[in-house]
């Protein structure tokens, strides 16, 4: 699937009302994510926004469990980030990009983290974003999630993902073509 072809991805009014249902639960059960933030003002921006509705599904369906994290008063837009708990399930065992995925001769995984984010209409994390969402909670205290990874880090073959441990962020490097079941991404996308 090609960047532009999630444009075109549509929710039917069934599959809408479901996921919105679940959002607004979300949102209401964990308000301390977004204060100051109404519910009503969140749904009139999805609601007019199906390609964006179509990749929270996406996130939603890998059980991402996204949330409102915040508000872009310059661009007017609200950041919805990966909430679960720990690095979302339908994501885990894949490698960093499609140029790793490529690279591995033998064990390959199903899939790359950036691919499957560019899939889905969303982006992958920054290492700043992922620290920013561990202000919200605590997040992958078992598992672990790649964050995008510097120019610099990626050519020399490597890629960098975060976790929580002894209540700290850690951010640590492996081989980009490396995959373990305990680690997915936490994604991104702005309404």
């Amino acid at each position: 699937m090609s960047k532009t072809t999630h444009t075109k991805k549509k929710l039917s009014a069934d599959e809408q009302t479901v996921l919105l249902k679940a959002l607004k639960t979300r949102f209401e059960k964990n308000m301390a994510r977004h204060k100051g933030i109404a519910w009503t003002d969140v749904e009139a921006k999805l609601v007019a926004s199906p390609a964006k509705l179509w990749s929270l599904n996406a996130m939603e369906s890998t059980e991402g469990e996204p949330d409102v994290v915040g508000y872009d008063k310059k661009s007017g837009e609200y950041l919805f980030y990966d909430c679960s708990a720990e690095s979302p399930k339908g994501r885990r065992s894949i490698c960093y990009d499609g140029e790793a995925l490529a690279a591995r001769k033998e064990h390959k995984p199903a899939d790359s983290a950036i691919n499957m984010a560019e899939e889905m209409g969303i982006e992958i994390l920054n290492e700043e974003e992922y620290r920013a969402l561990q202000e919200l909670g605590k997040f992958d205290q078992k598992t672990s999630s790649w964050v995008k990874t510097p120019g610099e880090i990626r050519k020399h073959g490597g890629a960098i993902f975060c976790d929580r441990r002894y209540e700290h962020i850690f951010t640590y490097h492996n081989g980009a073509d490396s995959y373990y079941g305990a680690r997915a991404f936490r994604g991104k996308v702005s309404v």
